[in-house]
């Protein structure tokens, strides 16, 4: 999160720095920049679009904690057993909130005060679910703390395991709609193609 301007600035000089190195120093040419964007992302996009376009350069945008994110709200949208998991691994992560987050302290951002409780959570529909989860700033019903700790809580659908990797499963045309929409419509399109 900050100043979107000043990120273009740097941004660009960070992709001229790299465009002098590798003419200076003999890197490969095919050199980029990686981007691991936080909680704003979809502020910086055009940003990095229009500076990749603008100098011919490439970049490798990471966006595995969104596919994993994804995973969870087509359980929740699947409803039953699906929604009744992606409940069950919000209960274990607030539970053990302390050490998930211990390892990103640096770069999340939790309120605890508008980290509902579970059983509140227990007792929302698959929309009230998707709605704080999903990454929509429009929507009022979003909610960057519930995401954030869904976020770093993918160690306890690990720990389920074979049980987790069932749900998918049996939930794949929900989930593989909403991973592929994600993935394509919200940062291939407008980093790389523009929006």
């Amino acid at each position: 999160m900050g100043d979107v301007k000043q990120f273009a600035k740097e941004f660009e000089d960070d992709l001229a720095t790299i465009a002098f190195a590798v003419k200076k120093y003999g890197l490969p040419a095919n050199l980029k920049l990686s981007v691991h964007s936080g909680s704003d992302k979809f502020s910086i996009y055009k940003a990095i679009h229009d500076a990749v376009t603008k100098s011919n350069a490439g970049v490798h945008l990471k966006t595995a904690g969104t596919n994993w994110l994804e995973e969870l709200i087509g359980l929740a949208e699947s409803g039953g057993a699906g929604l009744a998991l992606a409940k069950e691994v919000y209960a274990e992560a607030l539970s053990h909130k302390n050490e998930l987050t211990a390892p990103y302290a640096t770069v999340i951002d939790i309120d605890d005060a508008k980290l509902p409780t579970a059983e509140t959570v227990n007792g929302w529909t698959s929309a009230q679910y998707t709605s704080a989860l999903r990454h929509d700033q429009k929507n009022p019903a979003y909610n960057p703390s519930f995401r954030q700790l869904l976020h770093v809580g993918f160690k306890i659908a690990a720990k389920m395991g074979p049980r987790y990797l069932k749900a998918l499963e049996a939930n794949e045309d929900v989930i593989a709609k909403n991973v592929t929409t994600n993935l394509y419509e919200r940062h291939i399109k407008p980093v790389f193609i523009g929006t």
